[in-house]
C-alpha cells in the first residue's frame, strides 16, 4: 500500500527483482540509548538480539523445538549464558506450570542480578504468548480470536486486551506475542482458530482494538504473522504461498497496516512462509520496504520461533546458520527468538570475517535498546520495587469480560423454533447432554491456551481456574432463565477422533429417555498432530472428525428434539445438519431443530452456550468466516469477483452453507430508510445511514453490516465487500439510525501499476444482515456470469437464507483517480441516534 506524500508501490510487480539490500540506516534513538550502544562489545550487542528459553524441556510447543537447542536450558546456566547480557527471557511463566507469585519473586531477583552482575546492567525483556489470555498457569482463558471476530465487537476486545495486559505487567512481562492478523483463506489450515476472520477490515479493526488494549496496560503487542502465512497452499502449515502481489497488498497487508498506523503497535513477528519462493524471514521488500519505509514502523521485528534457522534447514536458501543470520538481519529481523541459534556464535563469526556488515547489527541493537528504554528497563529504578506476593490472574473482572465475549460470539446457524427453551409450553423435565465435547473443559479452549498448549504435557496438574463444561452449566442456565432445573443425563457417545462407535448406543439410550438432547461435537485443539485443529493440525476433510456425524444421526433417529452444538476451531461442512437430509435410514428426513456454532469460547463459554439454549441469553454472534460447503470448494472467500463464486462455467458450487456475517437471533430485525450521499470525491468520505428496528418480541443485539460493490474497475473487483459494521442492542420495538462516515479509501485497490487507488465511477452501497442478504450478491442466478452464453446442466443450487437487507443505493465517485497514501483515513466511524 502506498504511503507518504508521494505514491510508491506497496510491492514490486511479480516480474521485478526483490528489493535490494541497502546500507543499514540507523534508527533515531535517545542520547541514553546511543551512549549505551557506544559502550558495547560485539558480544554484548549480539546478546541483546537473542532470547533464552528457560526451563524448556521435551514438550513440543513450537515447530522443530526439539531439534533446536541453542538459547535454552535451566536456571543453573544463567550466569554463564548472560555473561554478556541478554535480550529476552522466553516464556518465563508459559513453559511449564509455575506458581505466578513464586515465579514473580524469582524473576525480580533474576532481573536484579542482571543489573548487578552484567557489565552494562541491562535487564531482560520478558515475552509470553497471550492469544487467549496470558498463557500461564492459573490465568484466565478468554475466547479464541475466531470468537473475537464472531462478536464484531472491537470495544469489548480492547477491554479484554487491557485486562490481559494488566496481568502481564503485574508479573513483570513486557511483550505479548499477539494478535494474529492472518486473514483466513482456507479453513483446512490448522491455525484458523488463531485468526479473527476472512475479511481484512474485520481482522484489522478487531486486531487493532486488541493491540490498543494490551498496550494501554503497558505491554507491547506483537503482530503476527507478517505476512501471507494463512495463504499457504491447500491450507498446509508452512507450505508455500502462491499469492500474487495484488492479493498480498489488498488482502493480507491491510490489517497489519491498520494496526501499525492506527494502533501504534510496537512489535511485529515474521511469517514462516515463503511467497513466490522467497521466505518472509529473508525478504527486505516487506520487512523493511513496506513495514518501515512505507508505513513508518519504528518498533522491533522479532523472529517467529526458529524462523531464522529454518532459512537453512527448511527453506534451503542459506548454507549455514551464519548465512541465515545475514539474510534475516539484512532483511529487517532485529531479534531472534526463542534463543540464539543464528544470532550468537554464527553471526559473530560472520561479522568478524567480514561476511556481515556490523552496521546491521548496530541497527538492530539500537532498536532493541530503544524498546527496552520505552518499557522502563533502562531506568535506574527498574525492578527496585517488590514483586507481587498475591496474584489473581482470573479475577471477577476477567471472568465478566470472558463471559460477555463468549455470549456475543455464539452463532445460531439454524432454528426451527426449538430454541429458546423458555418458549416451550412445558419445559423439558429430562435433558440428555451427549457428545465428545459435552463434558470436557479442554474443548472450550484454543490451541494457544495454556491448558492445551502446555498442561497437555503435564497430566494430573489441575488447570488452576474454574472452567465448567456444557453438561455442568445447563442446570444453572435453566435456573437463570426462570425455568425449573431438569434432570441431566450424560453420555459421551464417542471421542472427538477415532473410529470407535461402541459408545454411541449409550448416547442413544440417554437421548431416547429425554425430552431434549443437546449434542456437543467439534474439535480438540492441540499442536502438531495432537488434536484436530491448531498449529500443525491441518485437515484434508472438512467433515466433523471421527464418527461424530454418526453419533448425531443416531441421536436424531430417536425422534427426541436435538440441539447440535459445534465447539471447534474451524468451520466444518455440516450441510447435512442444516439444510439437507442426513442420509439413508430412519434419520434420513431428520435434522437438528437448532444448530449453534461456538469457536472455542473460553472459560465462560459453556455458561454462555447453556444460557443461549435455555433462553437467558439471546445469541448475537455472526460468522467471521464462511461456513464451507465442502473441502473441495476451498479455498473460498466472500471477498471474491464474479468468477470466484458459482457460475455456469463450472459444474462445481463454491457457495458456502452459511455466508460471512450470518447469524440468527431469537428476535427479528428490519432495515429501512437507507440514505447514502449521491456522490463523493475520490479521496473524500461519504455518509450512509440506515434505520434498524427490533421487530420481534425479545431484546437482542444486531450487527448492522454495510456492504459495497465497485461496479467497474481497472482490475476485477469483489461482488461484495464489507465496508463497515456496528453492533447495536435493541429492545422489542426499539428503532435507531446507524450513520456511517465511510472513507472512499474503503473502495481502494491496487491498479495495474500496483499503485493503490480510488477510481472514479459508480459503486453500490447497501446494508444487510450478512453478505448474501441481497439476492444478487451470493447465490445469484448464474447465467448473469456469462450473460446466458453458457448454461451448465448442473447449475448451482440457489438457496433462500434468513436475512434482511436494504435496496442498493448508487454512489458516484467523482474526480480523478486518487492515489492513496497513509494520510488517507482507513477506519469507518459510526454513530447511533434515535
Amino acid at each position: 500500500m502506498s504511503q507518504g506524500d508521494s505514491v510508491t508501490q506497496t510491492v514490486p510487480p511479480a516480474t521485478a527483482p526483490a528489493m535490494p539490500v541497502m546500507p543499514a540506516a540507523m534508527p533515531d534513538v535517545s542520547d541514553r540509548v546511543r551512549a549505551l550502544h557506544a559502550r558495547m562489545t560485539l558480544e554484548e550487542k549480539l546478546a541483546q538480539l537473542v532470547g533464552f528459553w528457560l526451563d524448556k524441556g521435551g514438550e513440543v510447543v513450537a515447530p522443530m523445538a526439539g531439534e533446536m537447542t541453542a538459547g535454552s536450558g535451566g536456571a543453573d546456566q544463567l550466569a554463564e549464558v548472560t555473561r554478556h547480557g541478554i535480550g529476552h527471557y522466553t516464556r518465563v511463566y508459559g513453559t511449564r506450570p509455575v506458581d505466578p507469585a513464586e515465579r514473580a519473586a524469582w524473576l525480580w531477583s533474576e532481573q536484579r542480578r542482571l543489573r548487578r552482575e552484567t557489565r552494562l546492567g541491562v535487564p531482560a525483556l520478558v515475552h509470553e504468548e497471550c492469544l487467549t489470555g496470558l498463557a500461564a498457569w492459573k490465568a484466565a482463558t478468554f475466547p479464541t480470536p475466531l470468537a473475537w471476530g464472531a462478536s464484531f465487537d472491537p470495544e469489548l476486545v480492547a477491554e479484554m486486551g487491557r485486562l490481559i495486559g494488566g496481568s502481564m505487567r503485574e508479573l513483570g512481562i513486557h511483550q505479548g506475542l499477539a494478535p494474529v492478523l492472518d486473514v483466513v483463506r482456507d479453513p483446512r489450515w490448522g491455525r484458523v482458530d488463531e485468526c479473527i476472520g476472512e475479511d481484512p477490515y474485520l481482522v484489522g479493526t478487531v486486531g487493532t482494538a486488541y493491540v490498543q488494549g494490551l498496550q494501554d496496560a503497558g505491554v507491547h503487542a506483537t503482530l503476527k504473522h507478517f505476512v501471507g502465512y494463512s495463504g499457504s497452499v491447500a491450507g498446509r502449515n508452512h507450505a508455500p504461498v502462491h499469492a500474487g502481489p495484488r492479493e498480498v497488498a489488498d488482502v493480507f497487508l491491510p490489517p497489519f497496516e491498520m494496526a501499525v498506523l492506527d494502533g501504534g503497535v510496537r512489535s511485529v513477528m515474521n511469517a514462516y512462509t515463503e511467497i513466490d519462493g522467497v521466505p518472509m524471514a529473508s525478504d527486505p521488500t516487506y520487512l523493511t520496504g513496506v513495514l518501515r519505509e512505507r508505513w513508518g514502523f519504528d518498533g522491533v521485528v522479532v523472529a517467529d520461533y526458529f524462523a531464522i534457522a529454518f532459512l537453512e534447514v527448511m527453506h534451503g536458501v542459506a548454507a549455514d546458520r551464519a548465512e541465515a543470520a545475514r539474510l534475516a538481519l539484512e532483511a529487517g529481523i532485529d531479534v531472534e527468538l526463542p534463543g540464539g541459534d543464528a544470532y550468537l556464535e554464527p553471526l559473530a563469526a560472520a561479522v568478524r570475517d567480514g561476511r556481515v556488515d556490523e552496521a546491521y547489527v548496530d541497527r538492530a541493537v539500537l532498536r532493541a535498546l530503544a524498546q527496552k528504554e520505552e518499557l522502563g528497563l533502562l531506568d535506574d529504578d527498574a525492578f527496585a520495587g517488590e514483586p507481587p506476593d498475591v496474584v489473581d490472574l482470573d479475577s471477577p473482572a476477567h471472568r465478566a469480560v470472558a463471559r460477555r465475549l463468549a455470549e456475543e460470539s455464539v452463532i445460531l446457524l439454524t432454528n426451527d423454533g426449538l430454541l429458546p427453551v423458555t418458549r416451550w409450553t412445558a419445559p423439558p423435565a429430562r435433558v440428555a447432554v451427549v457428545g465428545p465435547n459435552a463434558h470436557r473443559s479442554d474443548a472450550l479452549m484454543g490451541c494457544y491456551s495454556f491448558a492445551n498448549h502446555v498442561l497437555a504435557h503435564h497430566p494430573g496438574v489441575p488447570k488452576g481456574f474454574e472452567i465448567p463444561t456444557v453438561y455442568e452449566s445447563l442446570g444453572g442456565a435453566f435456573r437463570a432463565a426462570g425455568l425449573p432445573e431438569p434432570e441431566l443425563v450424560h453420555a459421551a457417545g464417542c471421542d472427538v477422533e477415532g473410529e470407535d462407535t461402541s459408545g454411541i448406543a449409550d448416547a442413544v439410550a440417554a437421548a431416547a429417555s429425554a425430552d431434549l438432547a443437546v449434542v456437543v461435537v467439534g474439535d480438540h485443539a492441540g499442536l502438531f498432530g495432537r488434536g484436530t485443529v491448531g498449529e500443525g493440525n491441518d485437515a484434508e476433510s472438512l467433515e466433523l472428525p471421527g464418527v461424530q456425524r454418526d453419533l448425531v444421526e443416531a441421536v436424531l433417529a430417536t425422534g427426541t428434539p436435538v440441539v447440535m452444538v459445534v465447539l471447534g476451531g474451524r468451520p466444518y461442512a455440516i450441510g447435512w445438519a442444516l439444510d439437507q437430509s442426513t442420509g439413508s435410514g430412519p434419520s434420513a428426513d431428520r435434522r437438528p431443530g437448532a444448530v449453534l456454532q461456538a469457536f472455542f469460547p473460553g472459560e465462560e463459554g459453556a455458561t454462555a452456550l447453556a444460557e443461549v439454549v435455555a433462553g437467558a441469553v439471546n445469541p448475537s454472534g455472526r460468522l467471521p468466516v464462511s461456513l464451507p460447503r465442502s473441502a473441495g470448494a476451498q479455498p473460498y472467500s466472500s471477498l471474491h469477483p464474479v468468477l470466484g463464486g458459482p457460475s455456469d462455467v463450472t459444474s462445481t458450487d463454491s457457495t458456502p452453507l452459511r455466508p460471512f456475517g450470518f447469524g440468527l437471533s431469537y428476535t427479528t430485525f428490519a432495515y429501512t430508510d437507507l440514505e447514502v450521499d449521491a456522490e463523493v470525491a475520490a479521496g473524500g468520505s461519504f455518509r450512509a445511514a440506515v434505520r434498524v428496528t427490533n421487530t420481534g418480541t425479545a431484546p437482542g443485539a444486531d450487527v448492522v453490516q454495510l456492504y459495497g460493490r465497485d461496479l467497474v474497475g481497472s482490475v476485477t473487483r469483489p461482488v461484495a465487500q464489507l465496508l463497515a459494521y456496528r453492533r447495536v442492542p435493541l429492545v422489542p420495538g426499539e428503532s435507531v439510525v446507524v450513520t456511517f462516515t465511510v472513507p472512499s479509501a474503503r473502495f481502494a485497490f491496487h491498479d495495474r501499476r500496483m499503485v493503490r487507488v480510488v477510481e472514479p465511477g459508480d459503486v453500490e452501497v447497501w446494508a444487510g444482515s450478512h453478505v448474501a442478504a441481497v439476492a444478487d450478491v451470493e447465490g445469484e442466478d448464474v447465467p448473469h456470469a456469462t450473460g446466458g452464453v453458457i448454461t451448465n446442466a448442473r447449475r448451482s443450487e440457489k438457496r433462500e437464507l434468513p436475512g434482511t437487507a436494504t435496496a442498493r443505493a448508487t454512489l458516484v465517485v467523482t474526480g480523478d483517480v486518487h492515489e492513496v497514501t497513509v494520510a488517507d483515513a482507513r477506519v469507518v466511524t459510526s454513530v447511533v441516534t434515535p
